[in-house]
């Protein structure tokens, strides 16, 4: 059962790293179960007289509810700030693999979702970009990009057109133009993450 200073001790990690923390993959569950628990203890009343403990511990508790509440909702923000970062960063060059594995499954949900809209969004542009502009279509926004994860290091790469990528280290998540990753693929030394 997760207890008060469990939920801010999740806030104070949170918040001294810029790195997404594990938190228990039933964390959500447990606060839901604490938060309830604590609502009933808060809303006791007893025929106790003028007994002033019985009040006092309930005015405690009820603090506690409302403390923990506000912990937890400033550990969700903070959660949502970091992840909004890591859709930014993937979309433009990857994500680090330790950063999703620490995601709940609501946030991989919400992240998949995310990345899925920016990719909609960039593939508008350059749609919009191409109709606009006089090259047929030859424009760097008409990449297609693909999300690999590095099976080795690997050097610096030159890119189709010449652009300099990497260099990459095993276990990172990149995007990267799909020519590029299928050729990397092919030679086993990286694989998909995500399929459009």
């Amino acid at each position: 059962m997760i207890t008060y200073n469990d939920i801010y001790e999740a806030l104070r990690k949170e918040r001294y790293s810029e790195q997404l923390q594990p938190l228990p993959k039933k964390f959500i569950q447990e606060f839901s179960d604490y938060i309830k628990e604590k609502k009933i203890t808060a809303n006791q009343t007893g025929d106790y007289g003028s007994l002033n403990l019985f009040s006092d511990e309930i005015a405690k508790v009820k603090k506690q509810l409302e403390n923990a509440t506000a912990i937890f909702n400033e550990l969700m923000l903070l959660r949502k700030k970091k992840l909004l970062g890591l859709v930014f960063v993937a979309s433009e060059t990857g994500i680090s693999k330790r950063d999703f594995e620490n995601m709940l499954e609501f946030e991989k949900e919400m992240f998949d979702k995310l990345i899925e809209s920016v990719q909609d969004a960039e593939k508008k542009l350059a749609v919009e970009i191409n109709n606009n502009s006089y090259d047929n279509g030859n424009s760097d926004l008409d990449k297609e990009l693909k999300l690999i994860l590095f099976l080795e290091d690997i050097d610096e790469l030159v890119g189709l057109n010449g652009e300099a990528l990497g260099p990459f280290k095993k276990d990172e998540i990149v995007n990267l133009p799909k020519q590029v990753a299928d050729i990397l693929i092919s030679d086993k030394k990286a694989e998909v993450v995500l399929e459009e």
